[in-house]
């Protein structure tokens, strides 16, 4: 220490030592900000130190820095992304249950930390006014959630600075939720377990359904996890200006000429399945089906220079896709006798129509002695023979189409991952090719295409805005053993963006043209809402969502694919004349095991030429 070391600098430079040891990161950048406090693209920002702090501020302090770092220590941003409600109670319950938990898990092993956590609480609620709360306006629930969470994980009694708070709340959350509280500490170490046990909580409050589904909000497509650390949450905050500037120029746009034509259109001949198989190989494509002169020409791509078409494992890291599929395996777990049942179903339906069977009552052939006792009752019957027949089961492939927009986000998307992985290792199983495909865009709101667009003098009805992402998860060619771990890939945070759905099911069905099998199936899985902000802001009133419509009536009624839907929380028969809607994967068996097997059965439409 030097003599010119002050207090406060003292205190600082113990404060970030004691965080940086608590977090784990012996790097972590920890600064004294002078503002509230919280944890921003990996950093501790803390509130700045006066020279002069009596012991129960430095004690407060001390408890806001251990909170955050133990925060960084014992929070994995991916799980609780992927369990965590949509917005509203259930969500703003589960958020401080999470931090409730991180902070118990020091408390236990290290009582000074306790202590400054205790005394971080107190001041908490002295400045919120719990002590004298009378109202449940004063009163969040999600407040008083927590104190009775952290009064059962810590042992320690609630402060009588949030009194007032607990007494209002204390015997209805008791009644409702009292026993899935105390079970809340079995095992505060492993978050994944927590969080059900937290949805086990939010569940006896009513404040989820059974299945663990929300309301929808509309919004959730493109927000991002409040946790400051989230990489993707600045990426949006930057561009909400941005785009409220785009819908006033929207309107502007809005009574030009409808007849205007576009400065790039979707050509017939547009090849949309420039994608790659397993081996590296192009994939030939046929030309796009729509008929020529049709009004589907209305529809139109400003930019496709900066679209892809990428394989998982070109997205991720090996180590890092083997570590999120783990993670998806241990909610396929919970699911074991829901995956057999679809598996044994399904396979028996399949296999059912390979097998072979008798023509009876026939002229020649093999002997049927069970119509023998005709001769014996009369001896004058001839002689009856039955000829063996095999049922023609045609070669098939079928493509799995996985919306991955931010809509999906939270459990629609791990319930479409399973779904996934369930199907191809049941078809599979059955002879049955399965090829695994998803899409979304490589950017929020627009991406270098926009960029482009601004550039180009911003002309008028532009068309789509955005660059696409097509990810190819498995190719029809190769085993699901070699594709499992893709699969994990749905779990990545920042992965999912906004969706196109029109072009994705271009994509798809080019791909399935190309395909030599006799019977083509594609089976869409999303909540068939097509979102991309700026295209949208930018183009007619209803823009993507009139592709989309076109796309599924032109497939439907002029091609040989079939095409089936499933909707993951959203009803999609609004959009596709064959669709289910699940909200759980234990809907599976019954949900889609009937419809897929109806597809088998039937014959293919001809397609028109």
């Amino acid at each position: 220490m030097t003599k010119r070391e002050t207090q406060s600098q003292i205190l600082k430079r113990s404060i970030a030592v004691t965080t940086r040891a608590l977090s784990g990161e012996a790097d972590l950048d920890v600064r004294f900000t002078g503002e509230e406090g919280g944890l921003s693209d990996g950093r501790v920002n803390l509130p700045n130190i006066p020279d002069s702090t009596s012991a129960r501020q430095t004690a407060v302090l001390r408890g806001k820095a251990d909170a955050l770092a133990l925060r960084l220590a014992n929070h994995d941003p991916l799980t609780h992304k992927v369990l965590r409600p949509g917005p509203g109670p259930a969500r703003e319950i589960f958020d401080m249950l999470e931090q409730t938990r991180c902070e118990a898990i020091g408390g236990q092993s290290l009582k000074g930390a306790g202590d400054n956590l205790q005394a971080a609480l107190v001041d908490h609620c002295m400045r919120k006014g719990f002590a004298s709360a009378t109202d449940p306006e004063q009163a969040p629930l999600s407040e008083a959630v927590a104190l009775l969470a952290r009064e059962r994980l810590t042992g320690r009694d609630i402060p009588k600075e949030a009194s007032g708070l607990v007494s209002l709340w204390r015997s209805e959350i008791e009644a409702k939720a009292g026993p899935a509280l105390s079970a809340l500490g079995a095992d505060i170490g492993n978050q994944a377990t927590f969080a059900e046990l937290v949805r086990d909580v939010l569940r006896d409050m009513g404040l989820i359904d059974e299945a663990g589904s929300e309301s929808e909000n509309s919004e959730d497509e493109a927000e991002s996890e409040n946790d400051t650390s989230n990489p993707s949450a600045q990426e949006q905050q930057d561009t909400d200006d941005e785009q409220q500037t785009e819908t006033e120029s929207a309107s502007d746009t809005g009574d030009a000429d409808e007849s205007e034509q576009q400065s790039s259109l979707l050509d017939d001949d547009a090849d949309l399945g420039d994608a790659q198989d397993s081996h590296g190989d192009e994939v030939p494509v046929r030309p796009n089906f729509f008929p020529t002169g049709s009004d589907r020409s209305s529809y139109g791509v400003f930019s496709r220079k900066h679209d892809e078409t990428i394989r998982a494992e070109d997205l991720c890291e090996a180590e890092e896709l083997a570590r999120l599929r783990m993670y998806l395996d241990r909610q396929l777990e919970r699911l074991k006798g829901a995956v057999a049942r679809l598996a044994n179903r399904l396979q028996r339906q399949l296999l059912a129509q390979q097998q072979r069977s008798w023509n009876f009552d026939l002229e020649e052939g093999v002997l049927d002695a069970a119509r023998l006792t005709r001769l014996v009752t009369d001896p004058m019957q001839p002689l009856s023979f039955k000829e063996e027949t095999e049922i023609e089961f045609r070669d098939t492939v079928v493509t799995l189409l996985l919306d991955n927009s931010g809509s999906m986000r939270g459990r629609p998307i791990m319930i479409a991952a399973l779904t996934a992985d369930i199907l191809a290792r049941t078809l599979e199983r059955c002879g049955v090719k399965v090829e695994v495909l998803g899409f979304t865009t490589r950017a929020w709101k627009g991406g270098q295409s926009r960029e482009d667009w601004i550039a180009a003098g911003k002309p008028r009805n532009p068309g789509r805005l955005n660059d696409l992402r097509h990810i190819i998860y498995k190719s029809a060619d190769m085993p699901i053993r070699r594709a499992s771990n893709n699969l994990g890939l749905m779990m990545r945070e920042g992965l999912l963006k906004e969706n196109i759905d029109g072009e994705a099911l271009l994509w798809a069905h080019e791909r399935l043209l190309a395909r030599p099998e006799a019977r083509r199936i594609l089976l869409v899985i999303s909540d068939g809402a097509p979102v991309d902000d700026t295209t949208q802001s930018h183009n007619k009133s209803g823009y993507l969502e009139n592709h989309l419509r076109e796309v599924i009536s032109d497939i439907e009624r002029r091609s040989d694919v079939q095409l089936l839907a499933i909707g993951i929380g959203h009803d999609v028969t609004r959009w596709y004349r064959r669709a289910v809607t699940i909200t759980d994967a234990e809907q599976l068996g019954g949900a889609i095991t009937n419809q897929l097997a109806d597809l088998f059965r039937d014959q293919p439409l001809a397609r028109q030429r």
